[in-house]
């Protein structure tokens, strides 16, 4: 199977996995919240335990992808999506729906960016990272599509039938592309392995970073990225509250659905002029816009023209931002226990993240905006330095072996 193939393929999935599993959820919360009487803090919170399990199981999930082959945890990943969304639809109590939020995040692990990317890698190293980069350029309109399509369903629905509506959407649709990924992969896999037929590729590629310097390389990774996820995820739940706290109510659908095309935006000259770069410094320039979206937001609100330069310059750090989680370890580390790897950074950024909802919704209720966006700056840009500290490794950029 080509790798153009399982690109298309999977940036539909994509698109629904993150439109429905996590986009949405910044739409719905207050009716969560208003149904059970809770504060929208205590949603969010809610949030936040959910993103903090779904990092812990991210490690296991990464093992797991690297023994039995990512397109058969992806197939399994649509499932657990639909049972989990359709869990969190019948929720009747807080309880309950916290144990959906739970199980829905558990399930992004296994359907998300970190399984797709390590697919890509299980069927071609030599490629993957174009491949990625193909992959999130798709993707990145999941924000663009399911912010007003979530607003528009829960116009005339109520938030347990839009979840039973994009629970069925994994089921009819996710599932059986992911299905075909799997039968497709294991066919190739099968030419390639050995008789116990654990998935292998058949070229591996090989990093930049040797020896004794990469525990110090992979630290300072992990702290760049769960920096940067910390802030970003931020900005995507809290995103249109946010604008509209700031006095752009109105406009807040309009000015966060920029962001989605940004993204988009910023992926497409990646893939058009980025060939030059290496993975590291668009690392740099991805954590560099975080601090530049803050300033020019605290600096111009409630500017309507400031909110939109704000939201397409987050898009444009987001955008590269979700191609270098899945590049930079390739490039630093190689393919030899890419998912793995790919797992434990994954379960860093999410575990540190979670605590972003709900710290976030506390700073604005003490602090005020202002303040908490000030904070936020500050701490985006340190991911610039731990970025900046890795230095950069000699030798020549990854080759096939």
């Amino acid at each position: 199977m080509k790798s153009r193939t399982a690109v298309l393929a999977l940036g539909l999935t994509q698109i629904i996995g993150y439109g429905t599993l996590y986009y949405s959820f910044s739409v719905l919360a207050p009716a969560m919240a208003r149904e059970f009487g809770l504060s929208t803090e205590w949603v969010f919170g809610a949030l936040s335990v959910s993103l903090l399990v779904g990092g812990l199981s991210a490690p296991w999930v990464g093992g797991w992808i690297d023994r039995r082959g990512a397109g058969r945890v992806m197939t399994i990943g649509s499932l657990a999506a639909a049972l989990a969304l359709a869990v969190c639809a019948m929720a009747g109590n807080s309880a309950m729906l916290v144990l959906g939020l739970i199980a829905i995040q558990i399930a992004s692990t296994l359907v998300q960016y970190s399984a797709s990317f390590t697919l890509l890698v299980q069927l071609n190293p030599a490629t993957a990272q174009r491949s990625i980069t193909y992959l999130t350029l798709m993707a990145g309109f999941a924000s663009t599509l399911f912010w007003p399509f979530t607003t528009a369903l829960h116009a005339r629905l109520d938030w347990h039938h839009v979840y039973l509506l994009f629970a069925l959407m994994h089921l009819f649709v996710c599932l059986p592309v992911h299905g075909w990924l799997m039968v497709k992969t294991r066919t190739i896999s099968d030419r390639r392995d050995p008789p116990d037929h654990t998935p292998r590729a058949a070229a591996s590629v090989t990093g930049v970073i040797e020896g004794a310097a990469r525990p110090r390389a992979f630290g300072l990774m992990l702290l760049g990225f769960a920096i940067q996820s910390f802030v970003t995820s931020t900005f995507l739940v809290h995103m249109l509250p946010m604008l509209t706290g700031l006095g752009l109510a109105k406009a807040s659908v309009l000015v966060a659905s920029v962001f989605g095309p940004a993204q988009v935006l910023s992926r497409f000259t990646n893939m058009t002029f980025g060939g030059r770069l290496s993975q590291r410094t668009l690392a740099i320039i991805a954590s560099g816009f975080l601090p530049l979206a803050t300033g020019i937001l605290l600096a111009t609100a409630p500017s309507l023209s400031g909110a939109f330069a704000f939201a397409i310059v987050f898009g444009l750090s987001s955008g590269l931002s979700s191609i270098v989680q899945g590049t930079l370890p390739l490039e630093l580390f190689g393919s030899d226990g890419y998912g793995k790897r790919l797992g434990r950074l994954t379960s860093v950024r999410l575990v540190v993240s979670s605590a972003a909802p709900f710290a976030f919704a506390l700073m604005t209720e003490h602090l005020g905006y202002p303040i908490s966006l000030s904070i936020i700056a500050v701490l985006s840009t340190l991911a610039v330095i731990a970025f900046l500290a890795i230095g950069s490794p000699a030798g020549p950029r990854p080759t096939s072996a």
